[in-house]
């Protein structure tokens, strides 16, 4: 029998395997895109054959490679245009912005419309949230501005008039096109059914634009050390488009971690490389009102795949935000809202629940408020806490969870994938759109992660983009510091809720894989995938506020190097 050699052999290093069986090692082993062996230098170098690479990384950290558990790659990019509006608090620098915008695009630029997104809701604590407000600032111009959440649009008057919006529309959700008292849109648009009105009538990416923004955004996510994501939006078209992105690029077998953006050489028995920089978990989203020829469509999609990705995941709505009023509360909140659920029919949520877990769906769920939370945990409970595939239900952003939802986590094992750098829009005296609508005893409940935890709930941990920074860095510190990172004076909410380094670890590795079902990933150990992250210094040695600032050397996906900083 022909003795099995590595491709590669990673020596010299401080491997943080998040394996309790073997917490610490300082090499690591790879064949065929999965990890062979980690132990001491001595031993596994007894798997070095003629064509065994061996890296000595001198000292360098390697963690199981990241993985934001929840983010918008794909939808991102529809919304994610324009101005850039994140930290803009001043309604005269926005005003300001808008014009400039306004001025460029008078020459042809963005197809002749203004767009913005990650506009703060503190732009309109003195501002009226109105197309009125933004005429003059973007006329003759359409415009089209989204708040930072995804949930609240502004359009100006001319984009009204394109989109044929002259007063109020019932959805089959909570989407609203607000009205004035004598029932005239204001421009203000809350949820997608609502704003897509007004985004249809807009300058769309053709095909090959979509590919390579797309191609762009995840190929970025490399430089925290991100591997791996699940895309909490999409469709079929969605599963489409990652197929295209996924077809071969070439073959390779793992090689150097020496050189930036460079590809392995080939050989004539290598498995094809997918085009993918990052493994992604991909859910398709049915919304309220969908009939049954488009929820068979969505069904038959259950079992599609390729190299680096994979459907059968299915993502609802329960609720909209709390910031607008549209969060599903217990109790109303200080303005009187938060009394509905996301679906005009609640009942409809848990007949679509029960539909596709007993098709053999993972389910994810948006639900911010905490009925919301409650609501969807009797739904899944209903159907059946686990998907037929073992992976556990989900529920997305838990921002206001109440006691008795708290321990039904925990006991049912349903997955709450939390997202601690959202508290970056709170302000330390509770003003904040979010933080004033709850009063200050129940914003005092706000991302409970550490109750979680301590609970026995399942957890991870993502970014939302194009909500907060894609950078896992900054969700890693949020998660340790509940505070802005690199200002030490900056308010801290909740403090108690604070995590460990080994924990917020957690929340972007194993937890994470575990979340998506996925048992060989998050976890550096014989059979797991040799998807790594190679850092200059230990991610759990370094302050949360140094944090951002900690190197990613490489980044491995299928022990391929696909990402490496360039040299000094």
């Amino acid at each position: 029998m022909h003795p099995v050699f590595a491709d590669t052999i990673l020596v010299g290093a401080r491997v943080i395997t998040m394996n309790p069986r073997q917490p610490r090692a300082e090499a690591v082993a790879i064949r065929g895109g999965r990890i062979v062996a980690v132990g001491d230098a001595t031993t596994l170098m007894e798997l070095r054959g003629p064509g065994t690479r061996v890296d000595d990384l001198h000292g360098a950290c390697i963690t199981p490679g990241l993985i934001d558990a929840h983010m918008h790659p794909i939808q991102g990019i529809e919304l994610a245009v324009g101005v850039d509006f994140g930290g803009v608090r001043d309604p005269e620098v926005f005003l300001a912005m808008l014009r400039a915008e306004a001025g460029r695009v008078a020459d042809g630029a963005s197809g002749g419309w203004v767009r913005g997104w990650n506009v703060d809701y503190d732009v309109f604590s003195t501002l009226p949230m109105t197309a009125a407000a933004i005429d003059a600032a973007t006329s003759p111009a359409p415009a089209f501005l989204m708040c930072f959440d995804g949930h609240t649009a502004l359009a100006n008057t001319e984009a009204l008039r394109r989109s044929g919006i002259t007063g109020a529309r019932s959805f089959g959700d909570t989407s609203e096109i607000v009205v004035d008292e004598h029932g005239a849109p204001t421009g203000c648009l809350r949820e997608d059914s609502a704003f897509d009105l007004v985004l249809r009538t807009a300058p769309e990416y053709t095909r090959d634009e979509t590919l390579e923004r797309v191609r762009g955004i995840l190929g970025g996510l490399s430089a925290s050390g991100i591997t791996g994501g699940c895309i909490m939006d999409g469709n079929p078209g969605t599963l489409d488009l990652l197929a295209e992105l996924d077809g071969t690029a070439g073959a390779g077998r793992a090689g150097g971690l020496a050189t930036a953006g460079a590809r392995p050489a080939a050989s004539a028995d290598d498995e094809p490389v997918s085009g993918l920089p990052v493994r992604i978990v991909s859910a398709m989203a049915h919304n309220p009102g969908y009939d049954e020829e488009r929820t068979q469509r969505y069904l038959a999609q259950r079992d599609r795949r390729g190299s680096r990705w994979r459907g059968g995941l299915v993502k609802l709505f329960n609720d909209g935000v709390i910031d607008t009023g549209t969060g599903w509360l217990y109790e109303p909140d200080t303005h009187g809202d938060g009394n509905a659920s996301f679906w005009a029919d609640p009942d409809e949520f848990e007949r679509v629940v029960a539909r596709y877990a007993e098709a053999g769906f993972q389910i994810a769920t948006h639900a911010i408020g905490d009925r919301a939370i409650g609501t969807t945990i009797d739904a899944y409970l209903k159907a059946g806490a686990q998907s037929r595939r073992g992976a556990p239900h989900r529920i997305e952003h838990l921002e206001l969870l109440a006691d008795r939802d708290l321990t039904r986590l925990a006991q049912y094992g349903i997955t709450a994938s939390v997202q601690p750098l959202h508290m970056q829009w709170r302000k330390a005296d509770g003003s904040d759109f979010w933080a004033e609508r709850l009063g200050p005893e129940r914003a005092a409940l706000g991302w409970r992660v550490r109750d979680m935890i301590d609970a026995g709930a399942p957890v991870a941990l993502g970014s939302d983009w194009p909500v907060a920074q894609t950078d896992a860095r900054i969700g890693l510190a949020w998660a340790r510091l509940r505070r802005e990172p690199g200002n030490p004076d900056a308010p801290v909410f909740e403090p108690d809720q604070v995590l460990t380094p080994y924990e917020a670890l957690q929340g972007y590795t194993v937890w994470a894989a575990q979340a998506q079902g996925d048992h060989d990933l998050g976890v550096i150990a014989p059979g797991y995938r040799a998807d790594l992250v190679v850092w200059e210094d230990s991610p759990l040695d370094v302050s949360a506020d140094d944090l951002l600032n900690l190197p990613v050397r490489t980044t491995i996906v299928d022990g391929q190097p696909l990402y490496a900083a360039s040299a000094a």
